[in-house]
């Protein structure tokens, strides 16, 4: 098996994962057998693989500081270290659906 098939594998599992309800890429990365940080990599072409289809939408719940309630992050699909206004570490993640 391909480094490419094993790549699909995972990235339809996660699809799978997101169609049957909302999960972070915390729950994703328990869900689907892989770290955080690849979970974040896979939902990149995720998303576009399901914006290119155009039969469904890829959603985010962008994250959202817990301290002082920013969400206006410049990439929804990563996982920030701090928060740009307030500066708190303290960053709830973002939630990913596909509907």
């Amino acid at each position: 098996m391909s480094e490419s098939d094993s790549d699909a594998t995972t990235r339809q599992r996660i699809a799978d994962a997101l169609r049957e309800g909302p999960q972070t890429a915390s729950e994703l990365s328990e869900t689907v057998g892989v770290s955080q940080s690849s979970a974040y990599h896979h939902l990149r072409h995720v998303a576009q693989s399901v914006e290119s289809a155009g039969d469904e939408r890829f959603l985010v719940a962008p994250p959202e500081c817990r301290e002082c309630g920013f969400s206006a992050f410049d990439d929804p699909v990563n996982y920030p270290s701090r928060c740009p206004d307030c500066r708190s570490e303290r960053i709830e993640e973002a939630v990913f659906k596909i509907e």
